[in-house]
């Protein structure tokens, strides 16, 4: 099963222009996402994919292979697609999101363990549990998954609704998706979903159009995205108290 990893990356960004090229200890954020992607096992090749020359620039000067994209793709996976319409010897594309500068190899290999072990599903992601802080933030998105491990519904709210205080333990979903090539291709030309557009979650039109989703939990990490420039210092923190050296890193 050949896999290609992608790692979309626009220099534009409302939030954080530039995301992307701001200096995470003394790194491009971009480098330290391939650097800790290129560690998963069972990925065979990974490429950047960008409109932007200024990008291209500087991840070709760290030694990364780089796929210049058209500037108009609406989404991240809309570029994904472009790229994977292009390499047909890859059975599945796994999307590394550019703003996960902590990301670890074996994230990556759960995502893809997880769709390989289901054939039912179409694509396939990962969750941890969620931190406290988590729960009532939109930027943080939740996930509620179905007795077989497969994804019910994705929300910016806190889901499920706590009528009651059970045991339940809610789940934060980690922004890395493994497609298998022929639905990512069929997926960007699916119309955009009521719920998708609500919630602004593209995952949810593959729900929305019927298709599974698998999704791996894991253990020993926790997602720290770069959304806005106040995140790096929270990333820079992770790192000096040695985040990426813990379980399987």
């Amino acid at each position: 099963m050949p896999v290609l990893a992608i790692l979309p990356a626009r220099y534009g960004s409302t939030r954080f222009p530039g995301k992307p090229l701001v200096p995470i200890a003394g790194r491009p954020m971009i480098q330290h996402v391939w650097e800790r992607t290129r560690k998963a096992a069972g990925v065979d090749a990974v490429v950047i994919a960008t409109d932007d020359e200024r990008i291209r620039a500087a991840c070709e000067a760290f030694g990364a292979e780089v796929v210049m994209t058209a500037a108009d793709h609406p989404t991240g996976t809309d570029r994904l697609a472009e790229v994977a319409q292009q390499r047909p010897g890859y059975e599945v594309v796994v999307n590394v999101q550019g703003d996960e500068p902590l990301i670890e190899g074996f994230v990556v290999e759960a995502a893809i363990a997880a769709l390989a072990k289901d054939p039912r599903a179409s694509m396939s992601t990962v969750v941890h549990r969620a931190e406290p802080e988590a729960w009532d933030d939109p930027n943080r998105v939740k996930v509620v998954v179905d007795v077989t491990g497969a994804a019910l519904y994705f929300s910016r709210a806190p889901i499920p609704y706590r009528r009651k205080d059970t045991s339940l333990v809610p789940l934060q979903h980690v922004g890395l998706y493994c497609f298998r090539r022929e639905f990512l291709l069929e997926f960007v030309g699916l119309a955009r979903t009521p719920a998708e557009q609500t919630e602004e979650l593209e995952q949810l039109r593959a729900l929305e159009n019927g298709h599974r989703i698998a999704v791996a939990e894991i253990e020993g990490w926790r997602s720290v995205p770069v959304d806005v420039p106040e995140d790096v210092a929270v990333v820079e923190a992770a790192l000096a108290a040695g985040a990426g050296r813990g379980a399987g890193g």
